[in-house]
């Protein structure tokens, strides 16, 4: 396995790791949550940071359920929105497209990783990786964490 090991975990992989931010880790950075500090700390400075248009419309679906809740507001949500999209537009992130053949790779790993109860969007996500050829993953799913483990991904955990 490709668990974070003790000397990585406490520096924070190499400053120009490959890194994939699911939407759970994506979320952190523009909704605060218990873990938004720390995860903002570990990517200050660093290159290499990939994402995906799938972990954007996730956030922004996040957003829409945090607006019906009454926990921002509709300015509030724009505003995120906005924020997302402008740094990607920037080049703050890589983005990773979702064609067929990560598709296939989703679907290869939905249908071999028997002992894990994968759901298709972390199929997704974790193929995304993989086809981005990023070395680390930060995500807050289990199922997701587990997965990218067995694949031979290093998780940062945050």
């Amino acid at each position: 396995m490709a668990e974070t090991n003790e000397a990585e975990a406490a520096r924070g992989p190499p400053v120009d790791a490959r890194i994939y931010l699911d939407s759970s880790a994506l979320a952190k950075l523009y909704l605060p949550e218990d873990e938004s500090d720390r995860l903002d700390a570990l990517l200050q400075g660093r290159r290499g940071l990939t994402l995906s248009e799938l972990a954007i419309t996730e956030l922004l679906s996040a957003v829409a359920r945090r607006k019906r809740e009454g926990l921002v507001d509709a300015e509030q949500a724009l505003q995120i929105r906005d924020a997302v999209l402008a740094d990607a537009d920037s080049g703050a992130f890589e983005l990773l497209d979702l064609d067929p053949t990560v598709h296939r790779e989703a679907e290869r790993l939905l249908l071999s990783t028997d002992s894990i109860p994968l759901r298709t969007l972390d199929a997704l996500h974790v193929a995304l990786a993989l086809s981005g050829s990023t070395s680390h993953v930060i995500t807050f799913d289990a199922r997701m964490r587990a997965v990218a483990l067995q694949v031979g991904l290093r998780v940062i955990d945050v």
